[in-house]
């Protein structure tokens, strides 16, 4: 029987997936990226930051030696206009030697995308450069309203021990098969619950493998994303698939954690 806990199916889209997310903005090598596919993670989500290089490269060996159908790859842009995201999202393709992607993400969207930016993504999705439409966010309750539309076939959502409101909000949406696919994002609240200056008193920071598991404990969430910045990162985030579940004694540590980052944090962040 396969491991529930290493891999999952993307909601609706029917996608096999490794249940720990790549992201390739914080510079891992592209070696770090190929050996975690050799793992199963095949979740390769390319965003906007600068450092996407090496992942790029990765992509571009990996479906080099035959592995494309395997590798389920999303592309985000920011881009509010269309034929911005139209344009973004093929030179990223051309940057990665591909010539579609699995996922369009239209990039943190707190309201409503227009009208005119969901008739490019359909349009795009037609034109076979794209195969699904996601849409990321830091609004819950946008979520709720845009899954009655049924226009997109996966959600990126916040969600860590310090910022749990998604599970009360927005998880119930995700509960059968033909559910949008979920992906967590900053499992470690940008690092802070990795930070001792952070912690409660008498408290050692969480490891990022415990921030991961804590999501993927959650059954309905079907990929946690995780953003090493180098090869031992990537090793170390690798190591909450083999742990698995967390325990209960882990799980009220971690919470105990997460609301006093919370509490203590000012502003946004």
């Amino acid at each position: 029987m396969e491991d529930t806990f290493k891999f999952s199916i993307l909601g609706k889209t029917g996608l096999k997936v490794g249940r720990l997310g790549l992201a390739g903005s914080y510079g891992a090598p592209a070696e770090a990226y190929e050996n975690a596919f050799e793992k199963g993670c095949n979740y390769f989500y390319s965003g906007s930051g600068r450092r996407r290089s090496q992942m790029k490269q990765a992509i571009k060996s990996l479906a080099g030696q035959g592995h494309r159908q395997r590798m389920v790859i999303s592309i985000q842009t920011y881009a509010r206009f269309g034929f911005m995201t139209e344009f973004l999202f093929k030179k990223s393709l051309v940057s990665m030697g591909i010539d579609y992607a699995d996922i369009l993400m239209l990039g943190w969207h707190n309201n409503n995308p227009s009208n005119r930016l969901m008739d490019f993504a359909l349009k795009m999705k037609e034109q076979g450069l794209c195969r699904f439409i996601g849409l990321s966010g830091h609004n819950r309750s946008l979520f709720p309203k845009l899954a009655k539309k049924d226009l997109f076939d996966l959600f990126h959502i916040r969600y860590n021990p310090a910022h749990r409101g998604a599970k009360k909000e927005c998880f119930s949406l995700f509960d059968t098969k033909t559910s949008p696919g979920l992906v967590t994002y900053t499992a470690t609240r940008w690092g802070h619950l990795l930070q001792s200056k952070r912690m409660p008193q008498g408290d050692n920071p969480l490891s990022a493998s415990e921030c991961y598991r804590f999501s993927l404990s959650d059954p309905r969430v079907n990929i946690c994303m995780c953003g090493p910045g180098d090869k031992k990162q990537m090793q170390d985030a690798l190591t909450a698939l083999d742990k698995g579940l967390l325990t209960k004694d882990e799980e009220k540590r971690i919470i105990r954690i997460g609301d006093h980052v919370h509490k203590s944090a000012k502003g946004f962040l």
